[in-house]
């Protein structure tokens, strides 16, 4: 059967999406479920990657786009090219929505000759100059400035904003841009624009966002080709976008901006600021009521939050899109309880749409105390920061690698993106609650303030503020959740727990089977893990312990020998798991004995190097520079550390057990039970050598107290070979855990700083691999050596409990693999214990 490449609206549905694109299928749902939808058709995601394979359209598709072309004059009355001319609009649709990312092109095919035809002059030229400006810029790539420069001097002329130009006005514009290019005839200005938006599918600002949402290269764009429709028509002609709930706090009630007179493209591009939707209530009380009627159909047909662009052409209401509506996880959280009350959606529906990547928007501190108010917005992406100011995205995109940035700009575009993912904070000075700026940024989880009352001085580099002048580089500190703007540096609170958070993480721990435990090193780790709803402590790192300043050098000394500093060392420890303990009571415990090497408690040999070179050296310190050097390592990961440590220097292992077992002991009315866990095992010999140092301390500690507690004594698994010999290591274990942050390091024989810094980014982005192991678990290597190894030691031990720590116990996809290989818990950090708990309850519904 021979492929199809062209759909009308009328012949498509929201399930068709993968050929139709997002835009276009819901399109074709609207016209199914009777909304008032300009006619038009859809060219398929297909006949993109032709496109892409033969490098141009192919007559085939050309002519099944004049087809459809003639049936959408024949449902307008008007023609296309004629008298009664028929223009259009000519709009990307990728499978999946990417806002702004991609291009558009509006009232295509005006002419000289169309112009003259019609009766409405000042229309006609806006029209025509529209047209021209975007022609130019996205199908042409001639530079935006020089439609820039023509439309802001004729503004500065008639001293009016862009919508009170007079008709002459448009009239010279058009003139001046028809200077700039020649305007190709209807038939040629079409076939041009399809082929620009085939081809913003691999613009730079596309694959950014694709690489940041981890979207595949390969599915291509739709392009959507619609009748236009005018909301530039006079005062009872209107353009906006409205979402069917408020996107940042979830609250039930239509949501959104408006501007009379005026085509969507002034509201996306933020060129002018809107009206709240409320204000048309006050003009048009029946066309607000219409607008919220047809929102409200439109949401409870797709029983999800929608975000809606709508045109009213001289009174008649017409929509030119619908999506899912981005959001805040605030608001994520509560339109998903609310319509699992309002009995549109069941709460497992509820927990599956959830966005879990963006949870971690609901631990965005706000600000505690600040100093002067500076300025205000619209706050359109809740959270606060604190930055340095930078005025371009490009020095954003640099130094926010390295430093706290606040990106101001006077608007952002597409084009941007690169620097405001690398920024604390975005501040527009132009652009409302949908705007560009607005959109990413709450899609990104990143702070942001639009419309804002500052002034930007590009050429001297500085801002202006209630009269005071900032300069790039200075600090300043912003509350995007309440738009306002300070100077200096703010002091920053934690975030506070929306009340719908509760209801729906118990029923997500009703539905999960893993447990969800949290990594904690020290006592506030835990009593943050605790106030998050873990279940335990999955990895405690007694070495993070030592690295406190005031403790560091009685370490030094008893890696020197000095049992006196060794006691010293006992009792701190002793003091600390008391205190956890105390925390965390009854719930398991996973406590890993010392595992890094000893050199980075050590002074650094270059130092040192360079002090007995210049013979500044004491006595004291070449004792310890001999010391340093023999400890120093070429390889240091791969080598004096962990269970080797141990068995060289037994007593570090039985001073941190006697630490562990009487602080148990101490609170003994908690029935405390330690988990004791061994480091980077690679032999089941290392092992029982460990078990025994380990044991005969709590059978000394056990006959001194004359008491005896429970304890389990386990292992971590950070090592390919430990996989594979994971049966004789079970024997003698009560638990394993999988180290995955160290496991995949020695699967791929990656060194993690060197990969991030070098070159593993450059390796997801020409897709040797497909995601960054250290961030979403790699199942094909690191899971398929954990399947062996669960299988292994499952098979001589079926009590063995299997859990996981280290990140990616935090990151869903990683968490859905490890339900599938039937792991019992999984561990995280504590901010990430949200997304952890929720994300395995989907793991068990999916």
């Amino acid at each position: 059967m021979k492929m199809r490449y062209v759909y009308l609206f009328e012949e498509g549905n929201k399930e068709m999406a993968k050929i139709l694109g997002n835009k276009g299928a819901h399109l074709c749902e609207l016209v199914r479920i009777g909304t008032p939808v300009p006619p038009g058709f859809i060219i398929s995601t297909d006949a993109c990657r032709r496109y892409f394979e033969e490098g141009k359209i192919e007559e085939d598709i050309k002519k099944e786009i004049l087809d459809a072309l003639k049936k959408i004059e024949k449902m307008t009355g008007k023609k296309f090219g004629g008298e009664e001319p028929l223009l259009l609009s000519i709009r990307s649709g990728a499978p999946v929505s990417m806002p702004g990312m991609m291009d558009t092109i509006i009232n295509l095919g005006i002419t000289d000759e169309i112009v003259e035809k019609m009766h409405d002059k000042r229309f006609a030229y806006d029209a025509y100059r529209r047209f021209l400006a975007i022609f130019g810029k996205v199908a042409l790539g001639i530079d935006g400035k020089k439609f820039d420069e023509v439309l802001e001097k004729k503004k500065r002329e008639e001293g009016v904003d862009e919508s009170n130009l007079s008709t002459e006005a448009l009239r010279e514009i058009v003139e001046e841009y028809k200077k700039i290019f020649r305007v190709p005839n209807p038939y040629d200005q079409l076939f041009i624009a399809i082929s620009a938006v085939f081809n913003s599918w691999n613009n730079e600002r596309a694959i950014s966002y694709r690489k940041i949402k981890n979207i595949p290269h390969n599915l291509g764009t739709a392009v959507v080709v619609q009748a236009m429709v005018f909301g530039n028509m006079g005062n009872d002609s209107y353009t906006g976008v409205i979402f069917t709930r408020n996107p940042s706090d979830g609250n039930n009630k239509i949501y959104g901006e408006f501007l009379i007179n005026a085509q969507g493209e002034d509201i996306v591009s933020g060129k002018r600021t809107p009206l709240p939707i409320e204000k048309l209530r006050e003009i048009n009380p029946s066309l607000y009521e219409e607008i919220r009627s047809v929102a409200k159909k439109i949401e409870t047909h797709y029983r999800d939050m929608q975000d809606i662009e709508f045109t009213v052409e001289r009174g008649n209401l017409y929509i030119l899109q619908t999506r899912k509506g981005k959001r805040t996880a605030k608001a994520d959280i509560k339109i998903a309880f609310d319509m699992v009350n309002e009995g549109i959606i069941v709460k497992e529906e509820a927990l599956l749409r959830i966005d879990t990547g963006s949870l971690s928007q609901l631990l965005h501190k706000r600000i505690k105390k600040a100093n002067r108010k500076i300025a205000s917005g619209l706050p359109a992406s809740p959270g606060a920061a604190v930055g340095r100011i930078c005025l371009s995205a490009d020095e954003a995109y640099e130094k926010g690698l390295h430093e706290k940035i606040i990106l101001i700009r006077e608007e952002t575009s597409p084009d941007d993106i690169h620097g405001v993912v690398r920024s604390q904070g975005v501040i527009t000075i132009r652009g409302g609650l949908t705007s560009h700026a607005a959109v990413v940024s709450r899609g990104l989880g990143i702070p942001c303030i639009v419309g804002c009352n500052i002034e930007i001085n590009e050429e001297k580099k500085e801002i202006v503020a209630d009269g005071k002048i900032l300069r790039e580089g200075d600090f300043i500190s912003m509350d995007a959740s309440i738009g306002e703007v300070y100077e200096g540096i703010a002091e920053l609170a934690d975030a506070e727990f929306p009340e719908e958070m509760k209801a729906i993480l118990s029923w997500a721990d009703k539905i999960r089977k893993m447990k969800v435990y949290a990594n904690a090193d020290l006592p506030d780790d835990a009593k943050k893990a605790m106030e998050f709803g873990a279940e335990g402590i999955g990895l405690c790192r007694t070495e993070h312990m030592f690295l406190n300043p005031a403790r560091l050098e009685i370490v030094r000394k008893a890696i020197f020998g000095d049992k006196n500093s060794l006691n010293k060392l006992l009792e701190m420890q002793r003091k600390d798991f008391i205190e956890i303990f105390e925390i965390v009571g009854e719930k398991p415990i996973v406590i890993r004995l010392l595992d890094a090497p000893l050199h980075e408690f050590l002074p650094k040999y270059e130092e040192l190097l360079e002090k007995k070179i210049k013979g500044e050296m004491s006595e004291e310190e070449e004792e310890i520079f001999e010391t340093v050097r023999n400890l120093r390592e070429a390889n240091p990961m791969l080598g004096f550390r962990g269970v080797r440590l141990g068995i060289m220097k037994p007593e570090i292992y039985a001073m941190q057990t006697r630490a562990i077992i009487e602080a148990a002991i101490k609170v003994k009315k908690k029935r405390i039970l330690p988990y004791i866990e061994i480091p980077v095992v690679s032999d089941a010999n290392e092992i029982r050598i460990a078990k025994r140092i380990i044991v005969d301390e709590i059978e000394k500690i056990f006959k001194e107290k004359n008491v005896r507690i429970n304890y389990k004594i386990g292992t971590m698994i950070e090592l390919p070979r430990a996989c594979l010999v994971a049966d004789e290591i079970a024997k003698e274990v009560d638990f394993i855990s999988f180290g995955t942050n160290d496991l995949t390091q020695t699967t791929f024989g990656f060194s993690r700083d060197d990969a991030e810094e070098k070159f593993l980014r450059d390796y997801v982005e020409r897709g040797i691999i497909s995601e960054d192991p250290f961030a979403i678990l790699d199942s094909k290597g690191v899971g398929e050596l954990m399947k062996i190894a669960i299988e292994k030691a499952r098979r001589v031990n079926e009590k063995i409990e299997v859990g996981i720590c280290g990140e990616h116990g935090g990151e869903e996809k990683s968490i859905k693999f490890c339900q599938s290989i039937g792991l019992d818990s999984i561990s995280c950090s504590p901010y990430r214990l949200i997304t952890a708990r929720i994300s395995a309850a989907k793991a068990v519904l999916s």
